[in-house]
């Protein structure tokens, strides 16, 4: 898909807002993005759709928990990028640098309190500056379709916004979990602690997959 189609900022600005954590404020986010994506009524849109309407009438605080369950304790579906790529290496912390210098030079920036590898921020960045957040989302095509297949084993309605932001991206996705590993630019690295869940070795990791 093209990024300059109006469309696709949108689809960026709504799976921000809905994969932000569900705190207070969460009634009116889902209201605003739900009626302005039946606004858009578009094909595109309607896996975000989906996800909204799995998650109408679901209070906050189940929603937050869900949420803690799905991405905070299971590094098989971070909201990181940059650690499905990178795993708790040196090199991490050199791709944060610069991502923050690529928002920088975009004259966008980010809050302190949250990594530059944040999905939600990257998102966010593509909907503000659609030409090269495109192509900041396309760089980590890989971990998109990673945490996209991690959702869909794991079930529940989160995968429906990774399905969404992965068909805004050029060609199709990938089937399994072996070829989107494939899609890596230099494959997982050596030095490593954190990435073996990304490969074919089960992990243990307290809350399931």
């Amino acid at each position: 898909m093209n990024p300059a189609t109006p469309t696709i900022p949108a689809i960026h600005q709504a799976a921000a807002l809905l994969l932000g954590y569900p705190g207070p404020d969460w009634p009116a986010r889902h209201t605003l993005v739900r009626d302005s994506l039946t606004e858009l009524a578009t094909p595109a849109t309607a896996p975000l759709l989906r996800f909204c309407a799995a998650v109408d009438g679901v209070p906050a605080l189940d929603l937050a928990a869900a949420y803690v369950t799905t991405f905070d304790r299971s590094r098989r579906r971070t909201l990181h990028l940059t650690y499905y790529t990178d795993g708790d290496t040196r090199r991490r912390g050199g791709t944060l640098a610069g991502l923050k210098a690529r928002y920088r030079a975009h004259g966008w920036a980010p809050p302190e309190d949250e990594l530059p590898d944040h999905l939600p921020l990257m998102l966010e960045f593509a909907a503000r500056c659609p030409a090269p957040g495109h192509r900041l989302l396309r760089d980590h095509r890989a971990a998109l379709e990673l945490l996209r297949l991690a959702l869909t084993d794991h079930g529940g309605p989160h995968a429906d916004i990774l399905r969404a932001v992965c068909d805004t991206l050029p060609g199709p996705s990938p089937a399994d979990r072996a070829a989107a590993l494939a899609l890596a630019r230099g494959g997982p690295p050596t030095e490593t602690v954190g990435l073996t869940p990304f490969g074919t070795s089960p992990v243990a990791e307290g809350s399931g997959r």
